[in-house]
């Protein structure tokens, strides 16, 4: 489909005046002073999300302005072509149909079909495909739960077989249950995998081995190594014991698999956590909570696909985006979720985000002449006021902030709850109101950007609208920016640099290579 990147927009050249005008000085403590409907204005409720984005620096008009972008770029569009099946990932001629499963399977999907590398794919026989594997996920899992021999489950994986699945393991740790340990390797450095195995027994452990291609070196290294250590240590029953979450059928059974579920082309790493890569999720939460976690998923996306753009809280976000990177030249963005369970949170973000939308040319290939991702940072809660947010509140960088509360607990030990509460609440209102101090190092700028979201509850079902909520959110940005969000080509040229060096590591030839690589090589080399 055609798409209009930003920069050839109308509301691009508005957007610029704007910010030259006053947009540069625009002082969000003012505004409030001016406007006692701020907060109602911008702030809204999503599926299981409140969003709270009156600290920004933006108004009404703005907005206005960003949201003209969006239609003049044709987001709206562009997301119904999504939600249609259509072949989006431009390079690699994909669907891109994440959305599809985690839809019920009595939901209506659009009758039309689509054309995607010269066959032609029907929704709703797509659709029937996914709960057919999702009930087979789902058996296993309960069966898993069930066996009292297996005590641990080992997922092998790396990028979005690894980053999804374990953040979602920890964020829902009150729901997983007491029988088993749950253990994420994913680095090829053998200290990670190593440490993990002392821990275990092979007769107690099951191996996830989670790779679509059933290729990826890191994770068949890991793969491989774990199944060396379980029969020297006296294990039998690689059937039993080791399960694949790949669409390489043969090479799975070669390796000693019979028990495998596949997923899609039409699933990205990243957004692989729903389909059979989740299955670790389903063994620690149960059927029923990953159908919850799917199910508030399915919620949010009704929310995307049918809301209006000045309602739509993912298309709000993903515009304060581009208004921060673009305009205003804010090159990061940091997470700070305050709730220990979400620790894994900001890096889950960090390949979602900046995997997808890390790209420098447009969908013709062509440079293009503005910013695009910023890089994602942070650390859990109170930890992090304790570490970088000095920074935050009076270093030359302004990083808007991104926080994410629980209302309700888990926990119910006296007094903490409230007091994370209010150190969330503090820490926004530090960065916005500031403090004056005439000796200087005690002064506050303030004036400094932050959004505050907010679960009820962190669940199953609340965890999964918030992770499409972020999804849809770079969806947006990417398509104003007139690129692929979902293709990684930057993640190839290191892997296939790293296999010829690898051979010269065992070889010695050092013909050919630059003086930097080829120096390293010689000290890593001598004796």
């Amino acid at each position: 489909m055609m798409r209009t990147r930003c920069d050839h927009t109308a509301a691009w050249a508005a957007l610029n005046a704007t910010y030259e005008t006053s947009g540069i000085s625009f002082d969000v403590r003012q505004d409030f002073a001016a406007n006692g409907r701020r907060f109602e204005a911008l702030s809204q409720q999503a599926p299981h999300v409140f969003a709270d984005l009156s600290k920004n620096l933006i108004d009404a008009a703005t907005e206005a302005l960003l949201l003209n972008l969006a239609r003049q770029c044709g987001v709206e569009a562009h997301r119904d072509a999504m939600f249609a099946g259509a072949a989006i990932n431009s390079t690699e001629n994909r669907a891109v149909m994440h959305w599809l499963l985690r839809k019920p399977a009595v939901a209506p999907v659009p009758e039309a079909q689509a054309a995607i590398k010269n066959v032609t794919i029907s929704l709703t026989h797509e659709l029937t495909q996914v709960h057919t594997t999702l009930d087979a996920i789902l058996a296993y899992a309960q069966a898993v739960r069930a066996d009292d021999a297996i005590t641990d489950v080992v997922n092998i994986g790396i990028g979005g077989s690894d980053l999804g699945p374990q953040m979602a393991v920890l964020a829902l740790d009150e729901f997983v249950t007491p029988t088993k340990r749950f253990h994420f390797v994913s680095n090829v450095d053998g200290h990670e995998l190593a440490a993990t195995l002392k821990r275990l027994k092979p007769q107690n452990t099951l191996f996830l081995i989670a790779s679509k291609t059933f290729t990826t070196i890191e994770t068949m290294t890991n793969a491989a190594s774990a199944k060396a250590w379980f029969e020297s240590s006296g294990g039998t029953n690689i059937a039993r014991h080791f399960c694949a979450l790949t669409t390489n059928v043969a090479a799975a059974n070669a390796f000693g698999i019979t028990t495998t579920f596949g997923f899609w082309d039409w699933v990205g790493g990243r957004y692989s956590v729903w389909s059979a890569i989740g299955l670790p999720l389903a063994i620690a939460i149960g059927a029923e909570g990953f159908r919850e976690f799917l199910a508030g998923a399915h919620e949010m996306d009704e929310h995307f696909r049918t809301t209006p753009l000045e309602r739509n809280l993912p298309v709000r976000l993903a515009l304060l985006d581009v208004w921060y990177r673009n305009f205003h030249g804010f090159t990061s963005r940091s997470i700070a979720p305050y709730h220990s369970a979400l620790s894994r949170w900001p890096a889950y973000l960090q390949q979602l985000e900046m995997e997808s939308n890390g790209k420098r040319v447009d969908l013709q290939g062509q440079p293009l002449p503005f910013a695009t991702a910023p890089v994602l940072w942070g650390e859990p809660g109170t930890n992090g006021q304790h570490a970088y947010f000095q920074m935050l509140h009076q270093g030359t960088d302004v990083v808007p902030v991104e926080f994410v509360a629980v209302k309700k607990p888990q926990h119910a030990l006296a007094g903490h709850h409230d007091l994370l509460l209010a150190n969330v609440l503090a820490q926004a209102q530090a960065l916005m109101v500031g403090k004056a101090d005439s000796g200087g190092h005690r002064n506050f700028p303030g004036n400094r950007p932050s959004t505050f979201l907010l679960l009820d509850e962190l669940t199953p079902t609340s965890l999964g609208a918030l992770i499409a909520l972020h999804e849809h959110r770079v969806f947006v940005s990417g398509s104003v920016w007139g690129i692929n969000s979902f293709d990684q080509w930057g993640v190839e040229l290191g892997k296939v640099l790293a296999k010829d060096v690898e051979a010269r590591l065992h070889g010695g030839d050092l013909a050919g290579l630059d003086g930097s690589t080829a120096g390293l090589l010689g000290r890593l080399r001598a004796k």
